[in-house]
């Protein structure tokens, strides 16, 4: 039986959402944010040379079509060279947002039924009645924060008092996030995750997408946050990709933070650390994983360490990386593999604010042929993947293959 590998390169975006103009970072509409075709034009004119320098060379996903899928989407010449060895599209999103949630749940043919719950860009942000059963979770007798904020930022400013008072550092964004970061020695790890989720259910209750354990370490001026994020998130309201593979008795992997997004619903094995770790782990799939299993991947540095951060030339080396990490693992599919590369939203690193950007996704093939696809749903990949592996589900999408 056939296996199937999807990976999404988180935030990893191609413009062209018809739909951008409804969505902002601060008062600007995401109209015209390109994530790859923008990181293209940057490096071509010189202006992403840290650490790296000259035109994004990403060859191996260039021959899988991501310049014709940019192009196709947004109408823009990112300057990549021609398809030659996969299928290409690009999808379009129907969910109400563009957070990690709404795209990996479509992804895997289960839109979002509903609007998600978003906390005021205020000060306090976070009502007291829900500050109160975070306190009560935490056995403090406070928090710090409360309010829309950079995690790396929250740390530097309230990392020494959260060390003396032991108040968990809570925080959100424009996304339906809660966050709460705390230190790992002196608050604990183990009490972090036990209290995001203790608390979890209450905030999935008003329709908030995910509560996030932030871990951090070091001293005042030194903190820095770790590996072992995890996201608690509200389940998927339908069966997914996941569950129909495991449904059907094959063997299904998550790799990162898949797992948390999908409340571990038809997840059999998980794997999480850098994404240096995670693409090892993905190698270990694709050397080893049984016939007809599916393996679903997420890649998260791209956004985190750089799209949020606007640091165009990191997010050029990430994908420069990924690309010379994904030529290694392509001639280790076997006969009758599919691995299909996309995105769950874009976080253009030269657009304005510190938020995701509304974008089209990439569809890259590699086993199944070359040429266009066109035009297709985020909810198509997971209908086509089931058609791959043979299942009978396909969820709100039609199959492309």
């Amino acid at each position: 039986m056939p296996r199937a590998f999807l990976i999404v390169m988180d935030s990893v975006g191609i413009g062209g959402a018809p739909d951008a103009a409804q969505y902002f970072n601060n008062s600007t509409p995401d109209t015209g944010a390109c994530t790859v075709g923008h990181i293209a034009q940057a490096c071509a004119r010189g202006r992403a040379d840290t650490g790296r320098a000259g035109p994004l060379h990403i060859p191996t996903l260039a021959a899988l079509g991501l310049g014709e899928a940019v192009k196709l989407a947004s109408g823009l010449d990112s300057g990549l060279p021609p398809a030659t060895t996969g299928l290409w599209g690009a999808a379009t999103e129907a969910s109400r947002g563009k957070d990690t949630p709404s795209g990996h749940w479509e992804i895997a043919g289960v839109p979002v039924p509903w609007d998600w719950h978003y906390f005021p860009d205020t000060q306090p942000a976070i009502p007291d009645d829900l500050l109160a059963l975070i306190r009560q979770a935490a056995g403090t007798d406070g928090t710090l924060c409360n309010a829309h904020a950079s995690g790396t930022e929250v740390i530097a400013r309230f990392g020494a008092e959260h060390m003396k008072t032991g108040w968990p550092i809570v925080y959100t964004s424009v996304d339906s996030v809660l966050q709460i970061a705390a230190h790992e020695e002196t608050f604990g790890r183990d009490r972090l995750l036990q209290l995001c989720e203790t608390v979890a259910p209450q905030f999935h209750a008003l329709k908030l997408g995910r509560v996030i354990a932030r871990p951090f370490v070091g001293q005042p001026g030194q903190f820095t946050r770790t590996k072992y994020r995890r996201d608690f998130a509200i389940a998927p309201p339908a069966p997914t990709l996941l569950d129909w593979a495991q449904a059907a008795g094959r063997d299904t992997h998550a790799v990162g933070k898949i797992g948390d997004i999908f409340s571990m619903r038809g997840v059999g094995s998980s794997c999480k650390g850098t994404d240096a770790e995670l693409m090892d782990c993905l190698a270990n799939h694709i050397d080893s994983a049984a016939d007809g299993s599916l393996t679903f991947a997420n890649f998260v540095e791209f956004d985190t360490n750089f799209g949020h951060r606007r640091d165009v030339a990191g997010y050029a080396r990430a994908l420069e990386w990924f690309d010379g990490e994904i030529a290694r693992l392509l001639p280790r599919l076997r006969t009758g593999d599919m691995m299909l590369i996309t995105a769950d939203h874009g976080n253009d690193p030269t657009w304005v604010g510190t938020d995701h950007t509304r974008e089209r996704a990439p569809v890259l093939i590699a086993g199944r042929g070359t040429g266009s696809l066109g035009h297709v749903g985020f909810a198509d990949i997971g209908a086509s993947l089931a058609d791959h592996l043979g299942l009978a589900e396909r969820g709100a999408g039609l199959s492309f293959l």
